[in-house]
């Protein structure tokens, strides 16, 4: 059995405000690949359970995340510990957003909305993202020194949203905003007001459906919020939690990538070089992996069914730990290695391959590789300026404050 304190909760803000818990994770694999985290009154706030199986195996993980038989989203959702003071009718209120959905009504909404996320869309974003990445290096150059999370890993993201979606490039800032405050309830730094705003985002949100029905556009607005285009369109109510959903899917996870990536580079200079010299296009999987923005999702149990041989009772929640996932030994050589030449990379940061895979994978990854091309081609040699400083939060592994000198 394994020799954890058995208070030990991998979704402790405060532990993962210093680290991911990854000597612990693999001590799990080893001897309690499901093990029973019980949770404190106020960890556990807007749950009616008293704490959930955490599933460490990468195949235990895949298996779950695959399984919409035997487990679902709806009940609780998929976030996994919520702000202590969240209430249960706010934790149902999540369920409007398409990542807390099950089939049907997950499969639907996700067909309406992947036509914002074709191939042809995506790649139409592409030259316009390239300019803008090269415009965010040279004005990160001109400063000299600053903030490598504010000025240069947050910004293409946005920008990245801002055209997605037909959004002015001067508004980013508030996405920017509102999803620190929707996302940064348990760091003090931010004084975080999450319901006011998520208001403020389903507002704009609604304004821009309102437009966009008005006078359509060619961009995934349009598309989205008007009912004569086959298969349907988003209610205002799903267009506004869709904009959430893509505010801090797309913005913060692909912002801690590009920020925990260049921490890894700056660490590893090695490999550094090797992606100025080669630029093999392993890096950028095996940045998100390295990286694994988002930590755990949650899944609650419809049937009682067992997961690596722990029986786990229906309405129970299940942990499934990307992370730790993403770090085990069976599955990845050296996986505590930091390889941009890594060919085997199954990694689960997209969530898993299950009918919750991220819908903006592949944005994503071209937003990853957009930015570390642009800084490797126009300031190569930029350097650490004083210690990153994380982001206390349960499942986002996020870098809040990156100081560098540009060069």
């Amino acid at each position: 059995m394994t020799a954890l304190p058995v208070d030990f909760d991998p979704t402790d803000p405060v532990l993962n405000e210093e680290r991911v818990p990854l000597r612990e994770f693999l001590e799990l694999r080893k001897s309690a690949p499901v093990w029973w985290v019980e949770q404190t009154p106020e960890a556990r706030a807007g749950f009616l359970d008293t704490g959930f199986w955490a599933v460490s195996k990468h195949e235990d993980i895949l298996a779950v995340s695959k399984d919409n038989e035997n487990f679902g989203t709806n009940e609780n959702g998929v976030i996994i510990r919520f702000a202590p003071d969240m209430t249960r009718e706010q934790v149902e209120l999540q369920r409007a957003m398409l990542i807390h959905h099950d089939a049907p009504d997950h499969t639907k909404l996700r067909q309406i909305i992947s036509r914002g996320f074709t191939p042809r869309a995506i790649n139409a974003l592409k030259d316009r993202l390239l300019e803008r990445a090269n415009t965010i290096v040279d004005d990160a150059l001109a400063k000299g020194e600053g903030d490598f999370v504010a000025e240069v890993a947050a910004e293409l993201p946005l920008q990245a949203i801002a055209e997605l979606l037909g959004v002015p490039q001067e508004d980013r800032r508030k996405l920017f905003d509102w999803s620190n405050q929707m996302l940064a309830y348990d760091d003090p730094d931010y004084n975080a007001d999450p319901e006011a705003a998520s208001i403020e985002i389903l507002t704009y949100a609604m304004q821009l459906a309102a437009e966009r029905k008005a006078d359509p556009k060619d961009d995934i607005i349009s598309k989205l919020v008007n009912a004569e285009l086959e298969g349907g369109a988003l209610g205002d109510d799903e267009f506004g939690f869709f904009v959430i959903l893509l505010a801090v899917a797309g913005n913060e996870t692909t912002r801690n990538a590009i920020s925990h990536g260049m921490q890894a580079f700056f660490d590893h200079p090695d490999q550094w070089e090797l992606w100025k010299k080669e630029r093999p296009d392993t890096m950028v999987d095996e940045v998100i992996r390295w990286a694994t923005p988002v930590t755990v999702f949650q899944r609650t149990a419809l049937n009682d069914v067992e997961v690596g041989g722990q029986l786990v009772k229906k309405g129970q929640r299940v942990g499934i730990f990307y992370a730790s996932g993403n770090h085990d030994e069976d599955v990845f050589d050296d996986p505590d290695t930091f390889d941009i030449t890594r060919e085997h990379n199954p990694h689960l940061a997209f969530g898993g391959h299950g009918a919750h895979y991220c819908i903006g994978a592949n944005l994503a990854r071209m937003e990853v590789r957009i930015m570390f091309d642009a800084i490797a081609d126009r300031m190569p040699d930029l350097k650490p300026n004083g210690t990153p400083r994380r982001l206390r939060h349960a499942w986002i592994n996020g870098i809040k404050e990156m100081p560098v000198t540009y060069s």
